[in-house]
């Protein structure tokens, strides 16, 4: 058992959970508890490391495991630990990469676009909601939060390692593979002319997210092939970007249901 902040992996733990630079370079991310740890694709399960504690109530469990477990204090797996209440079981799992042309596969696509999107807990959200709603995959802008951060991981409760996803280093060239793949592109913008439920969704579609507080950069706004809005009433200006989006998959899910069973 670990019981040293001295110990070499204890020290690996804190590098890998402070800083995003450290869990690139070695191809890896950090996943907490139970649920994250039962759903974790066995073939990207690197290692796990448990308290003391939870070895006493689930060692059964852990000795079907062909990976190997390392055992902290309870006070040693506190500190490396991101959580305020750990379950006491942490994982360290492999990246799974994706290319554009992995996410572009397939006919009448459904994708989302996030434009410098900054609050991890959003887009955990994003990705959770994403996977429920039938999204195909995600593309976000270099400018987006890191969806390695523990916070936005906590958050997608599982559909990290489900959803393909990618940060894309050139936009201009996404938008162009999108037109070629016969995908409208619909941008959540306050200047919408139209609102998102009189839109047809039932073909290839993207949404298009801004930033929480500035919103879509002209840029990207201008890239997109129709500006749709989400009706506002009472003195509320915009939705926060987690349920905006939510609100707007949901309602293509829903138009793509429908046309299945018709």
């Amino acid at each position: 058992m670990i019981t040293s902040t001295a110990n070499a992996q204890v020290k690996q733990l804190l590098q890998w959970q402070k800083k995003s630079r450290q869990r690139n370079k070695d191809g890896i991310f950090l996943v907490e508890g139970i649920r994250m740890w039962k759903e974790v694709p066995k073939e990207r399960l690197l290692k796990v490391y448990v308290s003391e504690s939870f070895l006493k109530r689930y060692e059964k469990d852990l000795k079907n495991s062909t990976v190997r477990t390392e055992v902290l204090s309870d006070q040693i797996f506190e500190r490396v630990s991101d959580t305020k209440t750990p379950q006491g079981i942490l994982c360290v799992v492999k990246r799974k990469e994706y290319s554009l042309n992995d996410i572009l596969k397939g006919d009448a696509l459904f994708l989302v676009i996030l434009d410098n999107l900054q609050d991890p807990g959003n887009l955990g959200t994003i990705v959770r909601t994403a996977e429920g709603a039938g999204v195909d995959g995600i593309i976000m802008s270099q400018g987006c939060v890191d969806i390695y951060n523990p916070k936005t991981i906590r958050s997608t409760m599982g559909s990290i390692y489900r959803m393909p996803f990618l940060y894309a280093e050139h936009m201009d060239e996404v938008f162009g593979m999108l037109k070629e793949k016969q995908i409208t592109v619909y941008a959540a913008h306050l200047e919408g002319k139209t609102f998102y439920d009189e839109q047809d969704y039932r073909k290839g579609c993207a949404f298009l997210i801004g930033n929480e507080g500035n919103g879509l950069s002209e840029e990207m706004a201008a890239s997109a092939d129709v500006k749709i809005r989400i009706p506002m009433y009472g003195q509320v200006e915009s939705l926060n970007a987690a349920v905006a989006t939510s609100v707007l998959i949901y309602e293509a899910s829903r138009q793509r249901r429908r046309a299945s069973v018709e």
